[in-house]
């Protein structure tokens, strides 16, 4: 694609996003302010814990903080999905309610922990903020179709989808804790964890003014979920050939399922490629930390271009599409990079690997809401989330335990995208396939 329309798409999905944030009389802006504050206070959050969890102490202590705060990053989904998802498809105003509980459970927990970053009670109180703020991510989830019908048509008078929804929300996101983390860092360096924790408290509260002001919608009961302005996609549930999925997964969908596993596989190779170039960096003599934030920007820079590009290309490719060009994608820049093996390459694949990430969580994201029933949906995504996060700790994990040389990781994120790219492919061709007439018994 020429370097003009690249620019020309950035500006347009920035121009939008910009009026959705702006436009506070549409449910998607008042979505959009609330993104915006909870991902400034997520973001602090994590600059505020990063020192003491990880780059201040030495190599072999770290592993056993980032073992714990792995496995405390998996935990909320403990709560979030068998308990909380369920009261978000409950009644009318669940899903505002729940957004506004997430803002100001952190707001509250937030000074708490201030007071105790050198205690082990920290460990604890950070469990709670992420069971609070994957809450708000699996309710916003299910809260784009809701917003989706009533959102004003863009600037080329087209009604937008859900995927242009999700990347214009993700890329409101994204933009907003690259800006607070210059401050959050500036805050950390002068007057330590404690002090942001604080000043995050603050920030949750605008987030939580930001929830009240978002309107209560209706849970339609029964209604499946379609895409506005486009038609309903054959449902194979509904079809006799599928029996057995109906029963094991009744918020399910096979081709929701199918890019579950898709998205899941993309997941756990971002875990895996964050903990292996950090422990791969502390192992290599010589080289600064500035290396990591380097990959780190790399993968923002990645992210945000997927996001731009993903309007043109969801008019060329649907979802599916999307979510194995992102594996294939993994799999040949990785391939390309074990070769290279320089430090340069690997910021090349954190590139791609953002680049491909967010190409395939707005797809996922667009077929669980196309697909799943509104009244389904909250429980939907929290199952969904549930797995997802599953497969990213696993991933992290495994560089953490094992000792990998750069190359040998690239070669290791090879491998399993380049499977995962077949089982997809190999998965939806058996769903397509026709079914022969069981013999009678």
């Amino acid at each position: 694609m020429p370097k003009a329309p690249r620019i020309d798409q950035f500006r347009h999905l920035a121009r939008q996003a910009r009026t959705d944030l702006f436009d506070q009389d549409h449910p998607i802006g008042r979505l959009s302010l609330v993104q915006v504050a909870m991902l400034a206070g997520d973001t602090l959050v994590t600059i505020s814990l990063a020192g003491s969890l990880f780059f201040s102490i030495s190599p072999t202590e770290a592993k056993s903080k980032v073992f714990s705060y792995l496995l405390f990053t998996l935990a909320p989904f403990a709560i979030v999905s068998p308990l909380l998802g369920p009261l978000i498809d409950k009644s009318r105003g669940a899903r505002r309610a729940m957004v506004v509980f997430s803002a100001v459970g952190r707001a509250v927990v937030c000074p708490i922990m201030a007071a105790n970053v050198h205690s082990l009670l920290l460990f604890p109180l950070a469990f709670v903020v992420l069971v609070l703020s994957k809450l708000y991510m699996v309710t916003k989830g299910a809260l784009v179709p809701e917003v989706a019908a009533l959102t004003p048509a863009d600037d080329t008078g087209e009604q937008p989808g859900y995927a242009a929804l999700n990347a214009r929300l993700t890329l409101l996101g994204t933009v907003m804790g690259f800006a607070v983390s210059v401050p959050g860092v500036l805050i950390y360096k002068l007057g330590g964890s404690a002090s942001l924790l604080v000043v995050t408290a603050f920030v949750f509260v605008g987030a939580a003014v930001a929830g009240f002001r978002l309107p209560v919608f209706p849970i339609r009961k029964g209604a499946r979920a379609r895409e506005f302005g486009a038609p309903l996609p054959p449902d194979p549930l509904a079809d006799a050939r599928h029996p057995d999925l109906v029963r094991l997964q009744p918020v399910g969908h096979p081709e929701v399922l199918l890019g579950l596993t898709a998205m899941s596989i993309i997941r756990g190779l971002q875990g895996f490629q964050i903990f292996m170039l950090a422990f791969g960096l502390r192992r290599m003599h010589g080289v600064g930390l500035y290396w990591y934030g380097l990959y780190l920007g790399a993968s923002g820079a990645g992210a945000i271009i997927g996001l731009v590009l993903i309007g043109r290309l969801r008019d060329r490719l649907n979802e599916q599409q999307l979510l194995l060009s992102s594996l294939w994608l993994i799999a040949a820049a990785s391939t390309g990079v074990a070769v290279w093996g320089t430090l340069l390459a690997q910021v090349v694949l954190a590139f791609m690997v953002g680049f491909a990430g967010a190409l395939a969580q707005p797809s996922f994201d667009a077929m669980t809401q196309r697909y799943i029933a509104p009244s389904a949906q909250g429980r939907a995504f929290a199952r969904f989330a549930t797995r997802q996060q599953l497969i990213w700790v696993l991933g992290s994990m495994v560089p953490v335990a094992v000792d990998f040389r750069l190359p040998q990781g690239d070669a290791v994120m090879a491998i399993l995208a380049g499977l995962g790219g077949l089982t997809y492919v190999t998965g939806r061709r058996a769903l397509r396939a026709p079914r022969g007439p069981r013999l009678a018994t």
